[in-house]
């Protein structure tokens, strides 16, 4: 039997492990993190994640989408709030198609008890990768427990170990290795809401929440324990950022000016801004992701996104299917495997990554503006008249299991379309008349049915879709 050792025992390394010994190989999947069997709370990033339907058919395969589902609460839109205090509400389709969010650590205990009941896998927790060999292949461990350092070989090594990943760096010293990070300009803060006096969520449950302001903005994500947890995005510098905002008196005069309606929910605004370091958001993109047929890069460790459009666990997830599809394709045959998933992935990641990159500045600039509204009704009403045909970029990434990349090459075609019908005078006004059904009609006549789209009865859409992003 084969010997798979995983490094990283995250979202993508716990569920890639399952896959793996599902199959029969023998997993051996070691993480820096306490067994949370123990009953101490994992550390790390705790901000909402959404699942989207990408993610929820990776983890359906494995028989734990349900369980996903049990943890986590579906929204079904975006309530953006403006700084006078009006509230407006945007579906995220036509259908009540829901996004669900879920705590990153209660994900991924979720996962990892899953892959616990697996006779195949061998855990070991608090086991820090130092150190890795490609050639052998083996990883080095040092145990937080003792400082001991173990080596363990292995038939295949997987560094599912995130954006700093050690594997990834055990790779950069192969030739013609080419590595890019980018750290975004801004950071954010998590900003816990505790439940209404009530006992219920202080804001409605059934969307998420935004408040944007340009160059800053503040996010809210349920969570099933009637608790919503914000997230403040500022640039690290300029005014407002976590540079200027030093003292509780600027940080409470930054909600009074900016966020005045979202004052009362926080509580603990203070204490949760100042007790801890922002989270910073990094793009890494590197090639190759693989080592012959002895060593793999996987989910973050190969292709780190900002989390703007909720895409980073999906495509992770994502990324142990289409793994599992080409080992199974090639037979065994480990180097046409390998080959075989990065040629798959590795453009639908870069394609993701530029998305998230472009979905943030929306989010934080545009989401609340007289043409983005108008534009996202433009949407709704093409996907309502060919419901075969067309599908926004939002329905595409989020509702379908089309490729990242082919998803962007029609949106790009689909953009023509609606540019010309938002420099139309009172479109909104016009939408039935003869003329602007014509122009439409011609338009929509050239573009063939699309398979994939995620609406009820077109492509296959998975009876529990939702949407990864804000």
């Amino acid at each position: 039997m084969e010997k798979i050792l995983v490094v990283g025992a995250g979202l993508v390394g716990s569920l890639l492990s399952t896959y793996l010994a599902r199959d029969g190989y023998e997993v051996h999947l070691y993480d820096r993190q306490q067994d949370p069997r123990k009953g101490r709370r994992r550390t790390g990033r705790s901000i909402n994640l959404t699942i989207c339907e990408r993610g929820f058919a990776s983890l359906d395969r494995m028989g734990v989408g349900d369980r996903v589902r049990a943890i986590s609460v579906p929204c079904y839109g975006r309530y953006i709030h403006s700084i006078d205090g009006a509230v407006d509400y945007q579906p995220y389709g036509n259908h009540r198609e829901a996004i669900h969010s879920v705590s990153r650590n209660e994900l991924n205990d979720a996962l990892l008890e899953v892959a616990l009941q697996q006779p195949g896998i061998r855990l070991y927790f608090e086991e820090k990768c130092i150190a890795a060999d490609l050639d052998t292949p083996e990883a080095v461990f040092q145990s937080l427990r003792t400082d001991d350092t173990t080596r363990v070989k292995a038939d295949r090594v997987i560094g599912a170990d995130g954006a700093n990943s050690k594997i990834r760096g055990a790779m950069q010293t192969v030739p013609g290795f080419r590595q890019r990070q980018e750290f975004f300009e801004q950071a954010y803060k998590e900003i816990s809401v505790p439940p209404s006096p009530s006992g219920d969520w202080a804001l409605p449950a059934d969307a998420i929440h935004i408040w944007p302001r340009r160059h800053f903005m503040l996010i809210g994500f349920p969570n099933r324990d009637k608790t919503f947890t914000f997230a403040l995005h500022m640039p690290f510098e300029g005014e407002p950022s976590f540079a200027s905002i030093r003292t509780p008196e600027a940080l409470l005069e930054l909600f009074r000016r900016s966020f005045p309606d979202a004052l009362p929910y926080v509580p603990n605004l203070v204490e949760d801004y100042f007790g801890h370091p922002e989270s910073k958001m990094i793009t890494v993109r590197c090639a190759p992701w693989t080592y012959g047929n002895r060593v793999a890069l996987i989910g973050d460790a190969a292709h780190a996104i900002v989390p703007s459009y909720g895409q980073g666990a999906n495509c992770g997830f994502e990324d142990c299917s289409v793994f599992f599809d080409s080992l199974k394709g090639a037979d065994g045959d480990w180097t046409r495997a390998l080959k075989d998933y990065e040629a798959s992935r590795k453009p639908n990641a870069d394609a993701i990554a530029d998305l998230a990159l472009e979905h943030f500045h929306e989010l934080r600039d545009f989401v609340g503006s007289s043409e983005f509204l108008l534009r996202k009704e433009l949407e709704r009403w093409l996907q309502d008249l060919y419901p075969d045909r067309y599908a926004s970029l939002y329905a595409l990434i989020s509702f379908s299991n089309v490729p990242y990349a082919e998803a962007m090459r029609r949106d790009r075609e689909q953009r023509v379309l609606l540019d010309q019908l938002l420099a139309i005078p009172d479109i909104r006004e016009k939408l039935d008349t003869p003329d602007i059904r014509a122009h439409v009609d011609r338009f929509m006549a050239a573009v063939p049915p699309q398979s994939g789209v995620g609406v009820p009865g077109v492509g296959g859409a998975h009876t529990h879709a939702s949407v990864a992003g804000s």
